[in-house]
């Protein structure tokens, strides 16, 4: 792994773009959730923290690095990843998600969740799929046809 590789890694992105929704509803508080917004930016955390265990779990329990830009050791199918092929950065986008609704950060629901959204697949998840594609062929594309990307 390169030293790039090294540092570019989605929970150094998830801190920077709740960095950037802090920034946002500190500096241009545009709108609010109400007092639902706490309850259910909480609920979307929790949820995200539970969904990135279970994931890490899974990659545990099958010996496999849960590291970005690594080669895997095993094509892990089982657990959350029937659901989804990307739960640790579904995860990561429901946390993102769940911050913004807590911090009352409307824009930066609407415009940075999905840009966190693009960014990851863009460095992670397209690069990953090729290195699954590579490594396990007609079992990733077995895997790939049956589960969606993200749910």
């Amino acid at each position: 792994m390169t030293a790039r590789e090294a540092i570019d890694l989605p929970p150094l992105w998830l801190a920077l773009f709740a960095a950037l929704a802090w920034g946002q509803a500190r500096l241009l508080p545009l709108g609010g959730f109400g007092a639902w917004g706490g309850p259910a930016g909480a609920a979307l955390i929790g949820a995200g923290l539970v969904l990135m265990a279970a994931a890490v779990f899974e990659f545990r329990r099958h010996r496999t690095s849960v590291i970005p830009h690594r080669t895997p050791s095993a094509l892990v199918t089982t657990g959350v990843y029937r659901l989804s092929r990307n739960p640790i950065y579904l995860a990561d986008a429901l946390i993102l998600a769940g911050l913004c609704l807590r911090w009352h950060a409307l824009p930066a629901l609407v415009l940075l969740v999905p840009l966190f959204i693009a960014v990851i697949t863009r460095r992670f998840i397209r690069p990953e799929e090729a290195r699954l594609r590579a490594a396990f062929g007609p079992a990733f594309e077995a895997w790939a046809a049956r589960t969606r990307r993200w749910i």
